[in-house]
């Protein structure tokens, strides 16, 4: 429904400007269209509900900062994230997310501001003798020109736009936290695949120092088919054993290069770049140590937990939008201008053309569509609040399923190390046994599978680790802090919580 009044050249006296909004105000508080029964329950849970203190002690340690990267001693490798971070092309995506979610807001923002704009038209007509306009006009050809400038404004009483606003900059930074999670997950991402690089590297160097033993264990195993020792039988397991090791090194080196491949692609390169990739340097890494109060800081140091709070906000500011409609919109109009037939009058004081006056719009009957709106909204708060919900949780899960991965590792490696030092020493005694001809081919050839499998063991965990490490730093959030930046402070304390959600009145 709308009443309009508007006031012709200037000479309408006030009261005329207030009588639509007396009559806004009875239809008001008459409330044709109201939103009782419509709620939530739901809000975000604090970390402190969730029990911690045993998978996730105080440890008093550091969170992991930006150049986290540099404690596994390898220099290419932060050289290496530096330059994903420039060229990957998902930076530019996340970016240009973050600039629409800008112009979002501007164009939200602009809603609470007067608008004023002018136009100019000229038309060439010919008038109908049978109308209202009478001759000459009447059948003659008749140029008009319009000049006209206007100003209108939504006075915004129940604060729609303004909440419309705070939804846009909660988007805004939606964006700016989730552009946050592609760069660490960037970073990590490179980190992970250099430290698989490295551990096919270092299987490959077992492997090439397998193939060298056994050959070693080929040139014995000849000999002693020339001394009558062995058969061809030991002689062709020999030389087929040498044949498996020497395919393990080929194959080791195909998964190199495609490695090496998915490098480049990762940094935003051709796959040429990933063949120019040093042999990786890469070092144990730092000790674990978890800070404190670490499940209430997390919050603001992962930027999947900052989006999703910053997007529970939008919603909420959703709700309170779609409120908003229930109330009266009032907006003031005013238009100045000028408009004549030809040339001659046109610039004269009798071609003014003047209107002005305000316009109140009330729902009375909408057959629903403003609460299933709000409705609408409501789910939208609902969904992002268990989303948030459901985020904390799993990053909680995150940072306790490391930690033990790491310690279970570390204590893995003490004894596969232990491993590794004594199934050497049995194959070494075994060769030389095998060359005094006191041991059968079988007992050496076992002898160096079990050390083979040994070294193979160890360099995996320490791969293992190493891949561990690079996703605790992620699930503490890569060195991002949303209390030094914009996200934490810019739209105020994040509406989150039921009682933000009704509009003052």
């Amino acid at each position: 429904m709308e009443i309009k009044t508007k006031a012709h050249r200037s000479s309408r006296n006030l009261g005329t400007w207030l009588s639509p909004l007396a009559a806004a105000a009875a239809l008001t508080l008459a409330g044709c269209v109201n939103y009782a029964g419509i709620k939530s329950d739901h809000q975000i849970e604090p970390p402190a509900k969730y029990e911690t203190q045993q998978s996730l002690p105080t440890e008093g340690g550091q969170w992991p900062s930006l150049d986290w990267s540099e404690q596994f001693g390898d220099p290419q490798l932060p050289k290496l994230i530096d330059e994903a971070l420039k060229g990957n092309p998902s930076i530019d995506e996340a970016r240009a997310r973050v600039d629409k979610a800008a112009s979002y807001a501007g164009s939200a923002k602009s809603t609470l501001y007067p608008n004023a704009s002018a136009s100019y038209s000229w038309q060439r007509n010919l008038y109908s003798e049978n109308t209202v306009y009478p001759s000459p006009i009447g059948g003659s050809w008749e140029s008009e020109n319009t000049l006209l400038t206007g100003a209108s404004w939504d006075l915004d009483f129940w604060g729609k736009n303004h909440q419309k606003l705070k939804g846009a900059i909660s988007d805004e930074n939606v964006a700016e936290a989730e552009m946050e999670e592609v760069r660490i997950t960037l970073a990590t991402s490179v980190a992970t695949t250099y430290n698989e690089l490295a551990r096919l590297y270092a299987l490959r160097d077992i492997a090439a120092n397998e193939l060298k033993n056994r050959q070693d264990i080929e040139q014995i195993t000849n000999g002693r088919v020339h001394a009558g020792l062995d058969t061809n039988v030991e002689r062709e397991t020999a030389n087929g054993d040498t044949a498996t090791i020497r395919s393990s090194v080929t194959s080791l080196d195909g998964q190199i290069t495609t490695v090496r491949y998915q490098l480049a692609a990762l940094l935003g390169a051709g796959p040429d770049r990933g063949l120019a990739i040093a042999v990786p340097t890469l070092g144990t890494g730092a000790a674990v140590s978890l800070p404190d109060n670490l499940p209430a800081d997390l919050i603001s140091r992962r930027p999947d937990l900052v989006a999703a709070y910053w997007q529970v906000d939008s919603a909420a500011h959703g709700v309170k939008e779609a409120k908003a409609e229930f109330f009266p919109d009032v907006n003031l109009s005013a238009s100045l201008g000028l408009d004549a037939f030809g040339w001659g009058r046109f610039l004269t004081a009798g071609s003014r053309q003047i209107q002005a006056g305000p316009a109140i719009h009330l729902p009375i009957f909408d057959a629903g569509a403003l609460r299933s709106q709000l409705k609408g909204r409501y789910a939208d708060f609902d969904y992002n609040v268990a989303n948030y919900n459901k985020t904390l949780i799993n990053a909680l899960s995150e940072v306790a399923t490391q930690v033990t991965l790491i310690r279970s590792t570390d204590k893995q490696l003490v004894d596969a190390q232990a491993a590794l030092d004594a199934q050497t020493k049995a194959y070494q005694l075994a060769a030389v046994r095998y060359r005094s001809g006191l041991n059968e081919q079988l007992q050496v050839l076992n002898a160096d599978d079990n050390r083979l499998a040994a070294d193979q063991a160890v360099a995996n965990l320490q791969m293992d680790r190493r891949n561990q490490q690079i996703a605790l730093i992620k699930a503490m959030g890569g060195g991002f802090d949303a209390t030094k930046t914009d996200l934490a402070t810019r739209s105020g304390t994040p509406d989150t919580t039921l009682s933000a959600l009704h509009p003052n009145r």
